[in-house]
């Protein structure tokens, strides 16, 4: 445990970034900048350009608070730079993230492993689109290195499968596609070695897009999710499992879907997940009693020791 801000040292606060979920990186990364502040702790924001390397090393810095999301931030990238830098830090390594940010990837590991998680194939191009359609209808479309939801379409039938798979391409050369689970939505946030109590999703939208996650305020969170204890329980350690599976490590969250069977699907890792006035990572931490400066906090000293 760490007991002194001072044992921390200068911590270099990673926000912003590059890729398509810069505006939620920057409020998340002021948020967590604010809550290390207010804690004591030598905390500086540095939105990550291109010359992000250069302002790391000419900072003076001990330790960083990785808050990017998206490519560059949260897919082994800047971790490995870090690395190499000799700089601590937050979250997941190199093959964790790199892992969890590769939805495709991620999930071959997961049958590998006898997880469960939904009927999936690649769409490298036109060609693929049969595989996609032999799935069985409805399907979600996806790139396989964008977060957020970004670029993602709900498909009713053959008809709709081109132009979906030409949006998702937009932000990604490769696209998936993964069979439609009815049913609800959870997600459970991964502390440590703890899984935290889940969040049951609800919304009007088709599904939870970034619309619903960011700006709606229709959607619904239900934390305790109004399971029965096993069933909460089958969840998290399903989450653990999910999470160790890809080598993720320090904090993250894992999205599952349970159909009408009430049978469970894994669906992605974020290992860098929104810290964000909607985020789901400090909802669940309220639920079990931490409030979001404990929650900063824990997850920096949570890094002192990974590295």
């Amino acid at each position: 445990m760490t007991d002194s801000a001072a044992e921390f040292g200068k911590v270099a606060v990673l926000m912003g970034g590059r890729s398509a979920e810069r505006a939620v990186s920057l409020d998340g990364g002021k948020a967590v900048l604010a809550s290390l502040q207010r804690s004591g702790v030598n905390a500086v924001g540095i939105d990550a350009g291109a010359d992000v390397l250069a302002q790391l090393q000419a900072g003076g810095f001990d330790r960083v608070f990785i808050l990017l999301h998206g490519r560059g931030g949260e897919d082994g990238v800047i971790q490995g730079a870090l690395e190499t830098l000799g700089l601590p830090y937050t979250g997941s390594g190199v093959a964790g993230s790199a892992l969890g940010m590769d939805k495709y990837r991620c999930k071959l590991l997961w049958c590998g492993l006898g997880l469960p998680t939904p009927p999936f194939a690649m769409l490298r191009g036109e060609q693929d689109l049969a595989a996609a359609a032999a799935l069985g209808f409805p399907l979600m479309i996806k790139p396989v290195h964008e977060g957020s939801s970004i670029g993602m379409t709900r498909v009713e039938d053959a008809a709709g499968l081109h132009a979906a798979w030409r949006a998702a391409a937009d932000y990604d050369r490769e696209v998936m596609a993964e069979r439609w689970v009815t049913g609800a939505e959870f997600t459970v946030a991964i502390l440590g070695d703890e899984a935290l109590p889940a969040i049951r999703l609800e919304t009007p939208h088709l599904f939870y897009d970034y619309d619903a996650k960011y700006h709606a305020d229709t959607t619904s969170y239900h934390c305790p999710a109004g399971l029965a204890e096993d069933q909460e329980m089958r969840l998290r350690e399903l989450a653990r499992a999910a999470f160790k599976a890809v080598g993720a490590s320090g904090w993250g969250r894992v999205d599952i879907l349970v159909n009408q069977d009430d049978e469970p699907f894994l669906i992605e890792v974020n290992t860098v997940p929104g810290m964000t006035s909607h985020s789901l990572v400090p909802m669940a931490a309220r639920a079990n009693g931490v409030d979001f400066d404990r929650l900063v906090w824990r997850i920096l000293e949570l890094g002192m020791g990974q590295r």
